[in-house]
């Protein structure tokens, strides 16, 4: 099995190999099939993150969160923890850790059985993440138990098997632009 360094550079190779046009149309499929799980339908509220090189694109999505009479929230990273912040527009972010726009200010947001739309570098169908590397949400998900738990990301990122370790927190559900994969299904 690669290594998660290794298979980190070969899925930022892809990601940065695909034509923008590509990311933008898998990206509207992506959410396209998330605003029909259950999950998203039941929820008031989502926790998503904002996109950056070439993940799959979240500003439409939340745009369509809040025309869906939803609230949105967006992590910020205080120190080595993960706090999510409702914003009601994306002019209140700024740049923030390693480059990513994150809200400057505003309401924590501190639902517990909110949807989490998590992002991720690689994954397998059986729904193991190899994250950033940073632990951002293992360690949030950890101490935050009750969420719904939806992993988005392009069919490219998927490989046969990465690698998995006690404290990775496996999405229940995982949503590519050409399948939704499920908890025992």
């Amino acid at each position: 099995m690669e290594t998660k360094k290794h298979i980190r550079q070969e899925i930022f190779a892809r990601r940065k190999a695909a034509p923008e046009e590509q990311i933008r149309r898998d990206s509207r499929k992506i959410f396209e099939l998330v605003r029909a799980l259950p999950e998203y339908r039941q929820a008031r509220r989502v926790y998503a993150y904002v996109d950056c090189r070439h993940e799959v694109m979240t500003r439409e999505f939340i745009e369509a969160v809040w025309r869906d009479g939803k609230q949105a929230a967006v992590p910020k990273v205080e120190g080595k923890d993960m706090v999510f912040y409702f914003i009601e527009s994306f002019e209140e972010l700024e740049k923030g850790c390693y480059g990513i726009q994150e809200p400057a200010t505003g309401r924590r947001a501190e639902e517990e059985k909110a949807l989490m739309i998590m992002p991720g570098v690689a994954f397998d169908r059986e729904r193991h993440r190899v994250g950033y590397g940073g632990g951002f949400y293992d360690r949030y998900l950890s101490q935050h138990k009750q969420h719904p738990t939806a992993a988005v990301a392009f069919e490219f990122q998927l490989m046969e098997k990465v690698p998995a370790e006690p404290t990775d927190i496996v999405p229940e559900i995982l949503v590519t632009e050409k399948q939704v994969y499920r908890q025992g299904g």
